[in-house]
């Protein structure tokens, strides 16, 4: 799933290609961009932020560094191919990004979302408003904490799936947590151990972006069906008790309730009667 720990992996694949390479030609295909040249600027960095990612240019002439700005959400994609090499036929209609490099090589994105091009001084339009990233050289565990307990009714995964509270944590990581902290997803979050759970939250998300082969593996065991604890083992035995795993469906368009797993035994608390609709905007 695209949590932070994917987008990190991604930028750190893309800076072992990418940085100090000119581009030679882009084509961004989207209506908002599609004039937009980035033609001469070289690649310096990329930077993640939870879930965004922030590609960094050099200024053009006459112009200042910019930043392109992309989110995977559940399905973006980006590659980069050799020399001489192109992406199947079957992917063109999904490009929304071409950048061909000074080293013959191009990179690619696939299903790009939120794709948007603006001064790198003007990031935080883009991540302004998200929460501390445990991912990043200026978390901060004790802001974390404070944003978690602001509204102390709301339900612990939904606490953590709003990325103006920590940011990087996807459902994968909410309903993972909340087993490992050994309380109900519904669990108001003003009831549980805000600290050892940012202290968790935090360890999981490094350990899985920066040890080679620990990338979402929760259990400690990678063998297939074993490596998370809850998240799509309806049905299945608790790995830890034997229980029968649970699961419910999302509420229709809305971000604070999606899929959740939970061990009935291992996670007493609060079940998912209690959820109350997101009020709809408007």
């Amino acid at each position: 799933m695209p949590e932070g720990d994917s987008v990190y992996q991604l930028a750190r694949r893309l800076d072992r290609s990418l940085p100090g390479r000119t581009v030679v030609r882009s084509d961004l295909r989207v209506p908002r961009l599609a004039t937009r040249d980035l033609a001469g600027r070289t690649v310096v960095e990329h930077a993640t932020y939870g879930k965004h990612l922030l590609t960094r240019f050099s200024a053009g002439a006459g112009d200042a560094p910019v930043t392109l700005h992309s989110h995977l959400r559940m399905d973006g994609e980006w590659s980069v191919t050799r020399p001489g090499k192109v992406l199947p036929r079957r992917l063109m209609p999904e490009v929304r990004l071409v950048l061909e490099l000074d080293s013959g090589s191009t990179a690619w994105g696939l299903r790009l979302h939120d794709l948007d091009l603006a001064p790198t001084t003007d990031e935080a339009r883009w991540v302004g408003h998200l929460g501390p990233d445990p991912l990043r050289g200026d978390w901060d565990p004790a802001e974390a904490v404070r944003r978690l307990r602001a509204t102390p009714s709301t339900p612990l995964v939904s606490a953590l799936l709003d990325q103006t509270r920590v940011c990087g944590l996807g459902n994968l990581w909410a309903n993972e947590l909340a087993f490992l902290m050994g309380v109900s997803p519904w669990t108001p979050i003003g009831e549980v151990d805000v600290e050892r759970l940012v202290t968790r939250a935090a360890t999981a998300l490094k350990h899985s972006a920066t040890v080679p082969g620990a990338y979402q593996v929760t259990t400690g065991l990678a063998r297939r069906g074993e490596s998370h604890w809850v998240a799509g083992r309806q049905r299945r035995p608790c790995l830890r008790c034997g229980t029968t795993v649970l699961m419910v469906a999302e509420l229709p368009d809305d971000a604070a309730h999606r899929r959740t797993w939970w061990c009935p035994h291992c996670q007493p608390g609060p079940g998912p009667e209690t959820r109350v609709p997101s009020p709809r905007p408007g």
